[in-house]
């Protein structure tokens, strides 16, 4: 008897998920978690360790045999594929996109604050010398 377990964790709005598929016996049985915040390694190493017997998994599908065929893949291949997804989602709590946003924002306007500073700034400067050009020109 030959099991497979694999856990899937995700975003999924406004929670994070982890999903539990065990294939034993021609058999794929699900369990759905909640964690909640996005949770560290080894907070689902812990909850693993802990929980997964209780794990209420619910009816299970029949699989055919030629679902189950598993390809051996090389090592470092899974590990580059575990590499993409993991790098690709940048996928943050509501919170930290919104903080994310307003910070961006801020910068925007603290920059475009600071070139108008610069250029009135500059015409102040233009303005004193032409008056002192002036002046020097009104007689003696």
């Amino acid at each position: 008897m030959e099991s497979i377990i694999k856990l899937t964790v995700l975003f999924s709005d406004p929670f994070w998920v982890g999903i539990f598929e065990v294939m034993e016996d021609y058999e794929l049985k699900v369990c759905k978690v909640t964690f909640g915040a996005e949770p560290k390694d080894q907070e689902v190493h812990e909850f693993i360790l802990m929980n997964f017997y209780r794990l209420d998994f619910g009816g299970s599908v029949k699989l055919e045999k030629k679902d189950l065929t598993i390809k051996k893949q090389n090592p470092k291949r899974l590990q580059r594929n575990i590499r993409k997804e993991t790098d690709a989602k940048e996928i943050g709590t509501k919170a930290q996109i919104a903080m994310k946003l307003q910070h961006d924002q801020l910068k925007l306007e603290h920059k475009n604050k600071t070139k108008e500073q610069k250029l009135q700034e500059e015409e102040r400067k233009f303005s004193i010398r032409q008056r002192k050009k002036l002046d020097k020109h009104k007689g003696h």
